[in-house]
């Protein structure tokens, strides 16, 4: 499908105009188009350039009205501008000389044949739906990157031994949809999402939801999976390391927190005499910043839904329902900190004269990356003399669903102030070329050693 003369006419009006305005906000300066030449005889680079245009080009399905590349896109899944997003990217694909389709869950993916037809592919890819009023690198990025590697393969004729393939999830933003078909895990086709139910959203990309196990991947199939991301937090820019090295995905356990004390007038009941289910939540929210933070590590606890009832400024009130979510590598920590929880909740309950259930709602394992892989990333970008961080990722990837199908590696760059699901996103743009040179870097590798 590839897109109108108006469309890419559009897209590259804006990404020449928008590329002074993007250079103001990075404060970083354009790149040179020669990086996409080989170092010496040994090292292939992406052409950072054409990664730029690629990029401030797609910003431009899902920009507001009258802005720029700085004010951020809602490119939401199944909307026009995702399905005029997805043809401007299978159009970068066409012209690195890839032949994409979409497949029956609606993800599109375009394979480069290898030099041994009988070893598994290397996959790699990311997303490029977004949230709403979100920013330009979330997703984005990893697939630009994905295409730009590709790109740079064909630029210099590099035959790989694997076939290789490039691969952008649908609806990672709503619950890793495209991923979740391919990995053969049960989506619901009727659930509501930006107007249209999933069935009708895949349709609308071309998909086939009648047909979904024609999508699955079947476990052990492919070499490994990369995906390169911002990392969305605050760690890497920090620091001032250039390439994070994920560890794995984190471990989520979600509770439902039910308080029920007893809804009476403000004015006419004695404050030893209350109930106050409010009173017990704030007791119970304040116990989670306690409990989590009382032992070293990097896991993180957040009540994030409060609900009162009657949610009255002259009722006591009786009713409080709050989540509780606990996110860590390690799955016995979280769980271990949740008993704890539940523990401080009945002290809290007996003190305040209220009754507190605590109810695990989900329970998402961690998706552990390889360790070869990671050696590998650390391998690349020490050849291309970046320094790098072992960190773990505490936001959930499409990678996490190909974890559970075969060997998979996360490549970080940093998210300037950790800012990420806003118009605000950004990454500099010598970040950007230095993450696609090390995936680029990484495919070689683990081409090379299958």
């Amino acid at each position: 499908m590839p897109l109108t003369r108006r469309e890419l006419l559009s897209a590259l009006a804006a990404t020449a105009a928008s590329a002074a305005l993007t250079e103001m906000s990075s404060g970083a300066p354009p790149l040179s188009p020669s990086v996409g030449e080989r170092v010496g005889d040994e090292t292939l680079r992406i052409n950072a350039s054409r990664l730029q245009q690629s990029l401030e080009g797609l910003s431009v399905f899902g920009r507001p009205d009258g802005g720029t590349f700085a004010d951020g896109v809602s490119r939401v899944a199944y909307s026009d501008a995702d399905v005029a997003g997805r043809k401007y990217a299978m159009q970068l694909m066409h012209d690195a000389g890839l032949d994409p389709r979409v497949d029956a869950g609606g993800n599109i993916t375009a394979t480069r044949p290898g030099s041994d037809s009988s070893l598994k592919p290397i996959l790699f890819g990311s997303h490029i739906d977004s949230v709403p009023s979100g920013g330009n690198f979330d997703g984005d990025f990893g697939s630009m990157s994905a295409i730009e590697v590709m790109h740079t393969l064909h630029d210099h004729n590099v035959t790989t031994r694997h076939p290789l393939r490039v691969c952008i999830w649908q609806n990672e933003e709503g619950a890793l949809v495209g991923s979740q078909i391919a990995a053969g895990v049960d989506v619901d086709l009727q659930r509501q999402f930006n107007g249209l139910t999933t069935a009708e959203g895949i349709r609308k990309i071309g998909g086939d939801p009648a047909n979904l196990a024609q999508a699955r991947i079947p476990k052990g199939s492919f070499e490994c999976y990369l995906e390169l991301h911002i990392e969305q937090g605050g760690t890497l820019d920090r620091a001032g390391i250039p390439i994070g090295v994920v560890e794995g995905i984190v471990a989520i356990d979600e509770y439902e927190v039910e308080i029920r004390g007893f809804a009476n007038h403000a004015g006419t009941t004695p404050m030893p005499e209350r109930r106050n289910a409010l009173l017990a939540a704030a007791m119970l929210i304040e116990a989670v910043q306690k409990v989590v933070t009382s032992e070293p590590g990097r896991q993180v606890g957040t009540v994030g839904r409060v609900a009162v009832y009657p949610n009255a400024p002259n009722v006591v009130p009786g009713r409080v329902v709050h989540t509780v979510e606990l996110r860590d590598l390690s799955a016995e920590k979280i769980a271990h900190l949740g008993a704890e929880i539940q523990k401080q909740a009945q002290q809290i309950a007996a003190q305040t004269h209220t009754a507190i259930t605590m109810k695990q709602v989900a329970n998402d394992p961690p998706a552990m990356a390889s360790p070869e892989i990671q050696k590998q990333i650390e391998a690349a970008a020490t050849s291309l003399g970046l320094k790098t961080m072992r960190l773990p990722s505490g936001a959930g990837h499409d990678a996490q669903m190909m974890a559970t199908l075969g060997p998979m590696g996360m490549i970080f760059v940093p998210s300037v102030g950790g800012i990420s699901h806003s118009p605000k996103e950004l990454t500099r743009w010598a970040d950007c070329a230095n993450g696609a040179n090390v995936l680029l870097q990484t495919v070689l590798r683990m081409d090379a050693l299958g």
